[in-house]
């Protein structure tokens, strides 16, 4: 018996959502733990949305809103 995983739709997409770089909120939900950014593969998002999400992490990173890694040690 095979398994069918349902079909990810991106949510930007789905609720007409615009990506900016200044809602840290939205965009901390596509970092990892270390601070990577997470595959499309993942998240579900279209191509062109990731490119956009992407985009908009990198310019929260290089004005600090978003920080490049995360302090694993800390307690």
């Amino acid at each position: 018996m095979a398994f069918i995983s349902k079909k990810k739709v991106c949510k930007f997409c789905e609720n007409k959502v615009e990506i900016d770089y200044k809602d840290y909120k939205t965009l901390r939900r596509f970092i990892t733990e270390q601070g990577k950014i997470i595959p499309r593969r993942v998240t579900g998002s279209c191509a062109k949305h990731q490119r956009e999400l992407v985009t908009a992490i990198k310019r929260a990173r290089n004005i600090a809103l978003l920080p490049y890694s995360f302090d694993v040690t800390q307690n």
